[in-house]
């Protein structure tokens, strides 16, 4: 179906059985085949079709074939294939009709030229029947809407194939394997993929009287071109054939054709030509671009439905947020629901009226905004309206959106100097990086700093700027905390910058001597709070051991295997004292964010600490065993890039929808002020936020739905701005459309998220479990769909929008915080990894749950040193330990760590190369450092692009020789996805556990 037949309506419901079945008889021997009629469409009734007499019919689509090519693409708009010859004994026949020859399968001579329209060539010659609108409608899109566009109908049956020749391209044999991997000798799997190509377009053109507002593109999914991935039921899935090998109850899969993203996070865009004007998805993903217009629809959908938000994203390349000021008119929002304008709302009456797009109701325009319209309905003035043309635009912000002056950029370090602060280097490194960010800090000439240092003690510092040297005030007194000149401790550092750098230089040396290890941190944090409540800011903290004095101290919990596996698991991966819950609301009370420096090597509890960064919208930064020698770097740019990006400062969210669907949970590090308005008093473009629909009615009755975040808050340089994303989807009456517009990217950040949710109220099992079985019900729901059209046998179907979920929530069972127990990670790296998940935006988050892994030795060994195109030289390989080989030199990133791994057959030369004289040692005991050679400035070439890929986090670079236990295993080897290490599953194992239980109740 897929095409229409202009001039004539969509038949209404499927033909009723007559004598012209669709299954006719097979014409005699030497009669040619009527092309052009029914009979060549390949519907596919929910009856048992009657075979008649004659030739034998191939088997349907799904049933094993012997000698199947194990890849089998669709040919997009396909009805029936045409049945192709048995091949030649000595070549392959150039069309699928061709004269007579040896073999026992029925030949038909040459058909005469069909009446109709052209015959289309397809893939090796075969030529594609003209098809006809027969069957019912679609209940896609546009259900019961005339001129929807139609989905082809379910192919029927799929004629016998030969062998293809593999050397043809897009169709053959079994893949090759990837490097390094050893020859498998199993029997290859039929895998079927989507086709590629976009379908024919069946959108017809504009007929009726709709007459869409000037300047954005028509609204209704009917009238616009189609996507890429929309097809009907006709074999509109992928699928993995789970057959056994003959002879053998073993299931005879072939890894090498799993699906895999080794492409990384590939943003969704099938709407980017349909709507034009929404916002960019890097700001707001859907789960599904399709929206289901009523409630049973949606309990049908088990997957998340939901969104995944980050404000600030950085803008796409060439792409900046205009700036708005809408002057002495004010800014243009809907009286009743709030909503600003945006390209979705139509203006009436000659201009002097605007509807809004989320609740429909009628506004006045304002005399300064006023703009006539032109005969179509356009404003005169679009073109010179960002806000009516762009789905991101920012609005400065009038006072009535303050209730106080807007706040001065404010940065407060609260530190750590016990003994191992200082012993670890971390004091020295910390002070020097906060010196050399001085010029860069933003907001100047009106941002504030502050510091506050601790041990047993409080140590206060008056920066008073007619000082030369800054004032240490001791408060012992840990019970009745007081603020010495409280006036004094924040000071402006453009006035005060001199005292400010003979601070930080003095501060290591101060106490390289310190004994003490005791930790004030509790009261440290309220004197903190005492400074910083009156204006606001970012608390730093940089703690290096176990809170031990006063308010907020904490007992060494630590892991104790006993509880594992009991109701009481999940205590241990939350705040042991409610004291830092409640400091956390109260500075997200007064716009305090706080980010959290971990660094020691014993337990500090991060369940507790991390707390106070969960709800005031910060993040936890975790350098267990901290050395300035080892992890310096990592923390000088860690630390240099929170405090130098450009952040947004006491700051509120909020995102409207359209009527009858509503936000009802919101995932994130943030804290909720209302039913849904976020508070975050400090948010930047490393931070997201997840959250999930509800349908408050039981139908929705619109065609679209539109969805508006809308960030207000203060700039670093003191403007109050309004940062407004808007989107649109299509409300959809088919259950097939949701998946096929599903975002793998976006669902799998929200079952991250609500997986460790769960984790903090359960066991690790059942939060493992609850994944697999929501992947299993939304594979069995969409086997259901095609069940009745296509024989799926022992296929697993999905479709191709979801094909990497299945390994995305593997990685997320096997990721550091639901991992295993209390062996596979400690307990403080175990809740660090949490609160930073979290936090991530999709790309990141989905290049930590499946890393990049490439092989780098053969691009060192080219003379060619061009860095350009990254993709020629990073091509990734598959997660698991047969992609390795032994002669090899592989990178493993996954943008928290680089792991360099030297095989054990790797040339000596390579190895001297890049580590110089010590290329032989024991590579725990090695620092990868540039050479005098051409080899090793390419590699550190190479490793510096990847870093600069993204700055969110900086990578410490590991090296690991094959077969060096136990620092490759913990390194690098359980960090393979695909394999199964110490009690996981593997990547195998993992689909046929989601096969069976997906084939139990299906």
């Amino acid at each position: 179906m897929n095409t229409e037949n202009q001039g004539y309506p969509n038949f209404p419901a499927r033909p009723p059985p007559s004598s012209s079945s669709p299954f006719a008889s097979a014409p005699p021997p030497g009669v040619p085949p009527q092309s052009g009629g029914p009979e060549s469409v390949g519907f596919r009734p929910h009856t048992r079709p009657f075979t008649p007499s004659g030739p034998p019919m191939a088997p349907p689509v799904g049933v094993m074939r012997p000698f199947q090519s194990p890849l089998v693409s669709q040919i997009p708009g396909q009805g029936i294939r045409p049945p192709p010859p048995p091949p030649s004994s000595n070549s392959f026949p150039s069309t699928a009709y061709g004269p007579p020859g040896g073999g026992s399968f029925q030949r038909f001579p040459t058909p005469p030229p069909p009446s109709g329209p052209p015959q289309t060539q397809t893939l090796a010659g075969h030529f594609s029947p003209p098809r006809q609108p027969m069957g019912p409608p679609p209940q896609s899109l546009t259900s019961g809407v005339p001129g929807g566009y139609a989905s082809p109908p379910g192919t029927g049956f799929q004629q016998s194939m030969p062998p293809v020749n593999p050397s043809y391209p897009g169709v053959g044999g079994p893949q090759p394997s990837f490097p390094g991997y050893p020859s498998n000798q199993v029997t290859p799997v039929p895998f079927q993929s989507a086709p590629q190509g976009p379908p024919p377009s069946s959108y017809p053109p504009q007929t009726g009287g709709f007459s869409p507002h000037p300047g954005q593109q028509n609204l209704h999914p009917s009238y616009a071109s189609p996507t890429s991935n929309v097809q009907g039921l006709a074999e509109d899935f992928n699928s993995l054939s789970l057959t056994n090998i003959p002879g053998s109850l073993e299931p005879g899969l072939d890894p090498a054709l799993f699906p895999r993203p080794l492409d990384g996070d590939v943003e969704p865009n099938s709407f980017a030509e349909m709507y034009p004007m929404n916002c960019h998805s890097r700001y707001l993903r859907l789960t599904t671009s399709a929206i289901p217009s009523s409630q049973s629809l949606a309990s049908r959908w088990h997957l998340p439905l939901g969104a995944v938000v980050c404000p600030l994203a950085e803008a796409p390349e060439g792409e900046e947020v205009t700036l708005i000021d809408f002057g002495s008119s004010g800014i243009i929002r809907c009286r009743r629901c709030r909503t600003y304008v945006n390209p979705y709302v139509t203006f009436t009456d000659s201009g002097r009226k605007w509807r809004c797009n989320i609740c429909s109701m009628l506004n006045d325009v304002p005399g300064e905004y006023f703009s006539h319209l032109d005969a179509t309905g356009r404003r005169m003035d679009l073109d010179q309206r960002p806000e009516l043309t762009k789905g991101s635009v920012e609005i400065i912000a009038p006072t009535e959106y303050m209730v106080r002056p807007p706040m001065p950029p404010i940065y407060f370090f609260l530190i750590d100097v016990s003994f191992s602060a200082a012993k670890s280097g971390m004091l020295e490194v910390a002070a020097q990086t906060i010196k050399s960010c001085l010029d860069n800090l933003p907001g100047y000439p009106r941002t504030q700093i502050g510091f506050i240092t601790y041990d047993s003690t409080l140590h206060f510092y008056n920066m008073k700027s007619s000082l030369s040297q800054p004032q240490m005030m001791v408060v012992s007194d840990l019970d009745d905390i007081f603020v010495p000149l409280p006036d004094d401790l924040l000071v402006n550092l453009s006035e005060s910058r001199n005292v400010v750098e003979a601070f930080l230089d003095s501060l290591p040396l101060m106490f390289q001597n310190n004994v003490n290890v005791e930790s004030a941190f509790g009261p440290a944090l309220k004197a903190a709070y005492m400074v910083m409540n009156q204006l606001g800011g970012k608390l730093l903290i940089f703690q290096n051991s176990l809170p031990s004095l006063g308010a907020g101290r904490l007992k060494l919990r630590g892991d104790d295997p006993r509880v594992y596996g009991t109701d009481k698991e999940y205590t241990l991966r939350v705040a042991e004292d409610n004291f830092y819950k409640q400091m956390a609301a109260d500075c997200t009370k007064f716009q305090i964010g706080i980010n959290v420096y971990a660094f020691s090597d014993k337990y500090t509890d991060i369940a507790s600490l991390g707390t106070l960064a969960k709800y005031t919208g910060g993040q936890v930064y975790y350098y267990p065993g901290f050395q300035s020698s080892i992890h310096g770097d990592k923390l000088r740019h860690e630390l240099a890039r929170d405090l130098t990006r450009e952040t947004a400062w006491e700051s509120v969210m909020r995102i409207r929808c359209g009527k009858g669907i509503r936000f009802s949970s919101y995932h994130g590090n943030f804290m909720l002020r209302s039913t849904d308005l976020i508070a975050l008093p400090a948010v930047d473009c490393d931070k997201a936020y997840a959250m999930q629909l509800t349908l408050e009615e039981t139908l929705l009755t619109t065609p679209t739905v539109y969805f508006q975040v809308a960030l207000l808050y203060t700039a670093s340089c003191g403007e109050r701005r309004i940062r407004v994303h808007t989107a649109v989807a299509p409300v959809v009456t088919d259950l097939g459309e949701m998946y096929r517009q599903a975002d793998t990217g976006s669902i799998a950040s929200v079952y991250t998220r609500l997986a460790i949710e769960k984790t903090l109220s359960g066991k690790l099992d059942d939060a493992r479990n609850a994944i697999q079985q929501k992947i299993v019900k939304a594979l069995r729901e969409y086997r259901n769909l095609h069940s009745v059209q296509h024989r799926l046998g022992s296929r697993l179907i999905y479709p191709e929008s979801l094909k990497f979920l299945p390994l995305y929530g593997l990685a997320i069972c096997k990721s550091t915080p639901l991992q295993g127990g209390p062996a596979d990670a400690s307990l403080d790296e175990r809740c660090a990894a949490g609160f930073t998940m979290m936090a991530l935006p999709v790309k990141n988050l989905l290049k930590l749950l499946y890393p990049n892994l490439f092989r780098v030795d053969e691009w060192l060994l080219k003379p060619s040193a061009d860095l350009d195109d990254l993709k020629d030289v990073l091509r990734r390989v598959p997660l698991a330990a047969q992609s390795l080989d032994s002669s090899g030199l592989y990178i493993y990133d996954d943008g928290f760590r680089l792991v360099l791994w030297f095989g054990r057959m790797l040339s000596p030369d390579i190895a001297k190369n890049l580590l110089g004289t010590d290329f032989a040692a024991e590579l725990s005991k090695v620092t990868l450092q540039e050479q005098e050679n051409g080899m090793s400035k390419k590699l550190m070439k190479l490793i510096k692009k990847v870093r600069e890929n993204d700055l969110s986090y900086h990578p410490m670079c590991f090296l690991v020789r094959q077969g060096e236990q136990p620092r490759e295993g913990f390194l690098f080897l359980r960090h393979l996805t695909e394999d199964q290490m110490g009690g996981s599953t593997s990547y195998v194992d993992w689909i046929l556990q989601i096969h069976r239980q997906v084939q139990q109740n299906a």
